[in-house]
C-alpha cells in the first residue's frame, strides 16, 4: 500500500474545510490533548483515504481511539470498525 506524499507545507486535499497545512495538523496532533484531538483523529478518520490516513496516524492508536470516536465517524464508523477488528484477528494489532 503505497501512501500519498503529503508534505509540511501544503494543505492536504482532505481539508477542504480548513486551510491547515499537512505540518499544522502534524503539529496540532503532538500538542493538542483531549476532545480536541479525538475531534482532530475523527476527522482525519472520516476525510482522508485509507492509505494517507497513516501519515498522520499510527494503527495502533486508531486501534486504542476507536471505541471513544465512533459516534464522530458518520459513514466511516463501520469501515474503520471493520478494519480494527480485522487487523486484531490477524494479530496486527
Amino acid at each position: 500500500m503505497q501512501t500519498t506524499d503529503i508534505s509540511d507545507g501544503a494543505v492536504p486535499y482532505f481539508a477542504w474545510d480548513r486551510t491547515w497545512t499537512a505540518g499544522e495538523i502534524r503539529r496540532r496532533l503532538r500538542e493538542t490533548t483531549g476532545a480536541e484531538r479525538d475531534r482532530i483523529v475523527a476527522w482525519i478518520l472520516r476525510e482522508a483515504a485509507f492509505q494517507d490516513v497513516w501519515s498522520f496516524l499510527d494503527p495502533r492508536e486508531v486501534g486504542e481511539l476507536l471505541p471513544r470516536l465512533e459516534h464522530r465517524l458518520g459513514r466511516k464508523k463501520a469501515f474503520w470498525q471493520h478494519i480494527i477488528r480485522s487487523w486484531h484477528e490477524l494479530g496486527k494489532l
